[in-house]
This record gives structure tokens, sequence and C-alpha cells, in this order.
């Protein structure tokens, strides 16, 4: 007769076969390998449609070299870069803007006048940028001509500042803040909801076939539960680490993203936050699955976790903009709604250590207490094969 085997030995078997029956699935494989070129096709797109300098306005001028440096000059200090070009005459400059070659031509008449010849209408930062140019030579052509240095002038005036000190600055990463707050809010909401129910379609599939009894003739309920737990989240814990790698990977080589040490750390926060969440979840959606014997009739149990998960979803979504909100801090300590919430909060760089190590303590300890009810759950239904069995039966004495 051979020895029974250990509680480590016998869960790591039964992981190590769910974990390896869904990776070696063809619709795995392929299905994640589609979303994988989607996002590096998708990131890609967005760095190059969003591409920059390459889309400055051209403006040609005729003659006046320094009205050219003094337009350049300025649409770089205003944020408004502008190429600039010499045209010969005036003809030509006409020409060149009917063609597209010059968005804009400037024809300098008499005294300070200019005429800016354009297609249709005259853009208002370049306009902006074109009169202010004109200006401003026009006061040197006039401080020159009554004997004074421009140059001194400049001088005296440069020393005119005003200092800005501002209580509450804004933070120039808040826009890829917001971004991968919300990538992380979806994935994570995807990830526990689906991987959840594999767990669940997983348990009422082996008692509907009866491969469970076969099963717990060598193992005992809580192995088997545990091993299925692990080896599901196993798998989901890989899927998400790939497509986090490669948005990541590909977001920071594209220049997409900038602020390489926040999105390395909201990854590592966001694949923490689903071992969390998953292993929250699991629990019941095993238990879930454990009272029916029909997988079309796994929502009548499960349907409240999915509304929970829901729950978690519009609350995370509903503090994007505001995750300092009263409201969303304190949801925020509450399992399983930090397992959605921290992690944006991580993300928008509000929470505090204190708060990250408090809510991964009050979520372990959530998980524990519905480990034990689950397990109880799942040992008294498992092997009752027909009818579905009813919270208050499972629960029951």
């Amino acid at each position: 007769m051979s020895a029974p085997l250990s509680n480590a030995r016998a869960v790591g078997l039964v992981a190590s076969r769910e974990f390896v029956t869904q990776v070696q699935k063809k619709s795995f494989l392929i299905s994640n390998a589609i979303i994988l070129v989607a996002i590096v096709v998708g990131i890609v797109a967005t760095s190059v449609l969003s591409g920059g300098d390459d889309d400055r306005p051209t403006v040609g001028v005729v003659g006046a070299p320094a009205l050219q440096t003094t337009i350049e000059s300025l649409g770089e200090t205003v944020g408004t870069p502008l190429e600039v070009s010499d045209v010969p005459d005036a003809a030509t400059a006409r020409e060149q803007v009917s063609s597209g070659d010059l968005d804009v031509a400037l024809v300098p008449g008499d005294g300070a006048s200019v005429t800016a010849i354009t297609e249709s209408e005259l853009d208002t930062d370049v306009r902006a940028v074109v009169e202010a140019a004109v200006v401003q030579q026009a006061q040197v052509a006039a401080l020159t001509d009554r004997g004074v240095d421009p140059a001194a002038v400049a001088a005296d005036v440069s020393a005119a500042t005003v200092t800005v000190d501002a209580l509450d600055p804004p933070d120039p990463e808040q826009g890829q803040r917001i971004i991968l707050s919300i990538i992380a809010v979806i994935l994570l909401y995807m990830q526990i909801l689906m991987f959840g129910m594999y767990v669940a379609m997983g348990v009422v599939e082996e008692k509907s076939s009866r491969v469970v009894e076969l099963l717990l003739s060598t193992l005992r309920p809580l192995q088997l539960l545990w091993g299925k737990i692990l080896g599901i989240g196993a798998v989901g814990l890989l899927q998400l680490t790939a497509y986090g790698a490669v948005g990541v990977g590909t977001a920071l080589a594209t220049d997409t993203l900038t602020i390489t040490g926040t999105a390395l750390g909201v990854l590592a926060g966001t694949l923490g936050w689903f071992v969390l969440g998953f292993a929250f979840f699991a629990v019941l959606y095993a238990a879930a699955g454990s009272m029916v014997s029909r997988q079309e009739d796994v929502n009548s149990t499960s349907g409240p976790l999915v509304m929970l998960i829901l729950a978690m979803f519009f609350a995370a979504f509903s503090s994007v903009d505001d995750p300092e909100a009263g409201w969303s801090t304190t949801l925020s300590w509450i399992p399983p709604f930090s397992a959605i919430l921290m992690p944006l909060r991580i993300a928008a760089g509000v929470a505090t250590p204190v708060q990250i190590v408090g809510t991964i303590v009050l979520m372990v300890a959530a998980i524990a207490v519905l480990s034990v009810i689950a397990a109880r759950i799942y040992q008294r239904s498992i092997l009752r094969i027909g009818r579905t069995v009813t919270w208050k039966e499972a629960l029951g004495r």
C-alpha cells in the first residue's frame, strides 16, 4: 500500500495539471498571441500618429532675415515651433502657398507693415507668433531710429520677471498616470472575472463528469480545491505578466510612456494585487461551482460575485479623476475593493506606504477567513450530484 501524498505534494500535482492543461490549449495560445501583437501594434501606431515636431507649420519670409530669426525664437519660447525659410520674392511666395509647400508667406511692405499670404485662413497660434515678431521688429527699428540701443533696453526689460510660487503645482506626469490607472483597472477587472469563472467552471466540469469522485479517492477535498486555485491563478498571473511586460516595454521603447519608474511600479503593483484579488474571489468561485452539477447553473450561484466585481470596477472608474476623494480613500481600505482601488491610487501617486501595507494586511486576513468558509462549502457540496445546493444548506451546521 502506497503512502498518502503530503499536502504540498498533492496540491502541487493538481496545480501543475491545471496549469499545463490551460496553457497547452490552442485557443489560449492563439488568443494571447493575437492580443500581444495587438498591444504592440496599438502602442506603436499611437506613437507614430501622435508624433511631434514633424508637423510644424511652415512659414516663408521674403527677405528680412532678422524677422525670420525673431519668428523662430518666439515660436520656440511660446510652445508653437515653426519651420521658417527664406523666399526670394512675393511671386514665389504666392506660388509656394498655392502649391502647399508653405502654410503662410510673409511679405514686408512699407514701414513696419507685413502681408501674410495664406491659402484660406491663418492659424490662431501662428498668427500670434507672427504678430508678436512683427511688433518686436518694429520696436527695434523705432528704438534704433531714435538712437537708443535695443539690446540695452531688452536687457533692462528682461530683469522684470514674475516668479510663480504655486501652493499646489500641477503634476507633469498626471496624464500618463491616469492612463496607467485606467489600464490597471481594466486588466484587473477582466483577469479576476475571467479566471475566477474558470475556477468555477473547472469545478463544475469535474463534478458533472464525476471525475471528482475518482480524484477524491486519492486526494482530500481541500487539496483538490487549492490545487485548482493555484494552477489556474498561475495561468492568470502569467497572462497578465505577459500583457504588462509587453505593453510597458513597448510604450517605454517608443516614448509613449516616459515615466519609467512609475510604469514599472504600477506593473509590479498590478501583478501583486491580482494575486490578492484572484485569491479572494477564487475561493468563492470554487465554492459556488461546487454547489451546482451543470455548467449552465453556475450563474445562479456565482451571480453575486459577478455583481461585486462590477461594483469594484465602477467604483474604480468613478475615482480615476479624483483618487483622493474621501469615499474612494475609505473604500480602498475595504476588501475586496482594495484589489482594484489601491493599484489605481498607486498609479496616481497618492497611496502612502502605510495605506499600501495596511490594505494588504486586511486583504490577506479577509482571504484567510473566506478560505475557511469556502472550504466548508466545497467539502459539503462537491459530492452532492443532481440538484443545486443552496447557500443555506452549504453554510448550515
